[in-house]
C-alpha cells in the first residue's frame, strides 16, 4: 500500500464521512447477521446473498440508496475475507466497528485516469459520489492499481492508499548475512554493531501528552471539553505513529539494499503482548510492569519492521528460534544467565568476552539465519564483527 495524505475540501469531507458511515453499517450488519448463528440454525448469508440483501434495502431506503454501491459491496466484500481469515485461524473474529474509529472505505474497478498529477506536489483522485479529491504527491503513484483504500485516522486526517504490489528489492549479491535482535530499550541491534531506535516523541511533545492526559481524565464524558482534549492526544498520538512507521519504511529499505540474507527472531508478538490482567478469580501479577512492556514492544514496531522486510525481501528473510540467544556469548558458545550482567552489557564468564549485550545476541542470530541460508545457497559472507579466539579469564591469588 502506497499512502497518501488527502486534502478534501469541507463538503467532500461530509461525502466522504457519509461513506464510512454506510460502510460501517453495512459491515456491523454483517456482524449482526453471523451473531445470530447458532448450532441447529441456517447458517449465516454468504457473499452473495447478502449482496442480494443490500439491493433490496437500498431500493427500500433512501439514505443508502444515496451513497454509493461500490463502498457498501466493498464492507461486505471486506467482512468475507475477514471472516474467511478467521476460520483458518490467521486472524481474529471481526468486531463491530465504532463511529470515529477506524473509519474507512474502499473503492475497486479504479481507471488508469481516475487518478492524475495536478503539480509536483499536488494530484487528484475520483471518489464516486464524492468527486475529485486532492492529495500530496509525496512520491509517485504505483503502476497498474486497481483498487484505493480511503481512511479517516483520530486525529481528522484523510488518506488514501492506492493497492498495488511492490517491486522487490534485488539482493546486492555481496553474500552478506546480517542479524537482528529487537528489544525495548534499543529498537533493533544489527550484528554489524549498529543500535537504531525507533523514533517517539519528543519531551516537550511527551510532556504535553502527559498534561494532556491528566486533562482528560478531569473533563465530563460527554462534553465538548473532554472531545477538545482527546482530539489533541490523537493528534500527538498519530504524530508519533507516523514517524514510526517513516522509520519502518526507511529501515526496512536500507537493510534489503545492503544485505543478501536478514536473520531475525521467531517471536509470537501478538501472544508477548497480551495483557496481564487475568480474571476476577486469578487475577494477573505485575499488571502495571507487564502493561508498560506492551506498550515499549508495539511503540518499537517490531511486528511491522518484519513484515516490511519480508515485503522488500522476499525469500531473503529468516526467522530463527530465539531462545537462548542473550544468554550465549558469540565468541566461544558459552551458555549461561550469567553472561547477561545487565540489559546492555553481556560479559562472557568462560572466555571474558565483552560486548553489547543487544549486539551479542544479533550476532548469533545472524550465525543461525547463516547457517540455514548457506543450505539454500553455499558463498554466503558474514556481515559484521569477525569471531576472535576465546581469552583465557585471569584469577587473582
Amino acid at each position: 500500500m502506497s499512502r497518501y495524505r488527502l486534502q478534501p475540501t469541507a463538503a467532500q469531507e461530509a461525502a466522504l464521512v457519509e461513506h464510512c458511515a454506510h460502510a460501517r453499517f453495512v459491515w456491523n450488519l454483517a456482524i449482526e447477521q453471523h451473531a445470530h448463528w447458532k448450532p441447529g440454525r441456517k447458517s449465516a448469508p454468504g457473499f452473495a446473498e447478502q449482496c442480494r440483501q443490500l439491493t433490496e434495502a437500498r431500493a427500500e431506503f433512501a439514505w443508502l440508496r444515496a451513497g454509493s454501491v461500490i463502498v457498501q459491496q466493498q464492507a461486505l466484500k471486506d467482512f468475507a475475507q475477514a471472516m474467511a481469515g478467521f476460520f483458518g485461524g490467521t486472524h481474529r473474529r471481526p468486531t463491530w466497528r465504532k463511529r470515529g474509529q477506524g473509519q474507512g472505505f474502499r473503492i475497486v474497478a479504479v481507471k488508469p485516469d481516475d487518478v492524475r498529477r495536478l503539480s509536483r506536489n499536488a494530484g487528484e483522485v475520483k471518489v464516486p459520489k464524492v468527486g475529485w479529491v486532492r492529495f500530496r504527491w509525496s512520491r509517485p503513484v504505483p503502476d497498474g492499481m486497481k483498487s484505493y483504500r480511503v481512511t479517516r485516522d483520530r486525529a481528522g486526517h484523510w488518506h488514501v492508499a492506492f493497492a498495488a504490489i511492490p517491486e522487490p528489492i534485488p539482493a546486492p549479491g555481496t553474500g552478506e548475512v546480517v542479524g537482528l535482535d529487537r528489544g525495548v530499550a534499543v529498537s533493533t541491534a544489527l550484528s554489524t554493531g549498529d543500535l537504531l531506535n525507533a523514533p517517539t516523541l519528543r519531551d516537550t511533545e511527551a510532556k504535553r501528552l502527559l498534561r494532556l492526559q491528566r486533562k482528560l481524565a478531569r473533563a465530563k464524558r460527554g462534553s465538548n471539553r473532554r472531545a477538545t482534549v482527546k482530539e489533541a492526544i490523537a493528534k500527538l498520538k498519530a504524530r508519533e505513529t507516523d514517524r514510526r512507521k517513516d522509520w519502518v519504511e526507511k529501515t526496512s529499505t536500507g537493510l534489503a539494499r545492503r544485505f543478501d540474507v536478514i536473520g531475525v527472531e521467531d517471536l509470537d508478538i501478538r501472544e508477548m503482548a497480551r495483557s496481564a490482567r487475568g480474571t476476577v478469580e486469578q487475577p494477573g501479577r505485575n499488571v502495571r510492569a507487564k502493561a508498560g512492556l506492551n506498550r515499549g514492544i508495539l511503540a518499537n514496531g517490531w511486528g511491522a519492521l518484519v513484515e516490511r522486510l519480508e515485503h522488500k525481501a522476499p525469500g531473503r528473510v529468516v526467522k530463527v528460534n530465539p531462545r537462548y540467544t542473550s544468554q550465549t556469548c558469540n565468541a566461544c558458545g558459552h551458555r549461561t544467565p550469567d553472561n547477561r550482567e545487565s540489559q546492555a552489557v553481556f560479559r562472557c564468564v568462560a572466555c571474558g568476552h565483552q560486548a553489547n549485550a543487544d549486539v551479542n545476541a544479533a550476532c548469533n542470530v545472524r550465525d543461525t539465519a547463516a547457517g540455514h541460508a548457506v543450505a539454500a545457497r553455499e558463498g554466503l559472507r558474514v556481515a559484521g564483527p569477525v569471531h576472535r579466539e576465546p581469552q583465557p579469564v585471569l584469577l587473582s591469588a
